[in-house]
């Protein structure tokens, strides 16, 4: 397990490191199999392998989809983030993906429109400005960003908390593809479909394990492990899920590079006796 990342970020989403130099990064970590796991893209990857060449490092095609599931009882939906990794037909998922990045350019519009009369300013042409005038690649962390250098709020997440976070004037939710239709895609596309971080959406712990059922239900493939940081009950309890649906397990530190300064690349969570890592299915 050690030397294996399958959750990273590059500044073709919401990273700061170009996918060319998050595996220069990781090749001085001793990282030697990395997911480059951008937000509803793999427009990175080839830049990924083609510094990878020759070098002693794996690079695994992945993407972080953005997805939605409910509960039936409420009907009430959320929204939840599944890795695909190592797909060896892509084809199927990168028509999902065309879809999903119209989505994105529409949401971010729509959030930045809703910010105008908030902070008496459009920062639209400023959002655009940070990923190359492409609005498919813009994220809510880009928006926080542009409000952080216009001095509207102190940091990053003070502008989740007063404007895009849900529940805020600005938030936007993302309409995705849901959870089961999400796995079945990746499977079409011969990938494998990871539950990311499933205790970072501010559910409650009986919505986790419910989470975790219906993912397992749907034919999900691996849990990603809660990072070290988080309490020992948590990670119980989500190795409990993992081990009573026989579910693999994946290992990712979620880099960001320095939108998120605090997450090391290549610093992944221990894996417990008897847990099966997903990279041991790769091809």
């Amino acid at each position: 397990m050690q030397g294996v990342d399958l959750h990273t970020h590059s500044n073709i989403s919401d990273g700061t490191l170009s996918p060319e130099l998050l595996v220069l990064s990781a090749l001085e970590k001793g990282i030697h199999t990395l997911a480059l796991t951008d937000h509803d893209t793999m427009d990175g990857l080839k830049q990924a392998e083609e510094v990878a060449k020759n070098q002693p490092i794996q690079i695994i095609s992945g993407v972080e989809i953005s997805s939605q599931w409910s509960r039936p009882a409420t009907k009430k939906s959320y929204g939840v983030h599944i890795v695909a990794l190592n797909m060896q037909n892509p084809e199927p998922l990168q028509q999902l993906l065309i879809q999903q990045k119209k989505i994105r350019a529409a949401r971010a519009k729509l959030i930045c429109d809703l910010l105008i009369p908030l902070i008496g300013q459009d920062i639209y042409a400023d959002v655009l400005a940070k990923v190359a005038d492409e609005p498919d690649r813009v994220t809510r962390t880009h928006i926080a960003k542009v409000l952080v250098e216009k001095g509207i709020v102190s940091r990053p997440q003070q502008a989740f908390d007063k404007y895009i976070k849900e529940g805020k004037k600005a938030y936007v939710k993302f309409d995705g593809l849901g959870l089961a239709e999400t796995i079945d895609v990746i499977h079409q596309s011969q990938g494998f479909a990871i539950l990311a971080h499933p205790t970072r959406y501010d559910l409650s712990a009986t919505n986790i394990r419910y989470l975790i059922e219906i993912f397992a239900y749907h034919g999900g493939d691996a849990i990603e492990l809660p990072p070290a940081i988080e309490p020992l009950s948590t990670r119980q309890m989500v190795d409990r899920m993992i081990a009573e649906f026989n579910l693999k397990v994946s290992v990712g530190s979620d880099f960001h590079g320095d939108n998120m300064p605090w997450i090391k690349l290549g610093n992944i969570p221990r894996v417990k006796e008897g847990q099966v890592g997903i990279w041991e299915s790769f091809s």
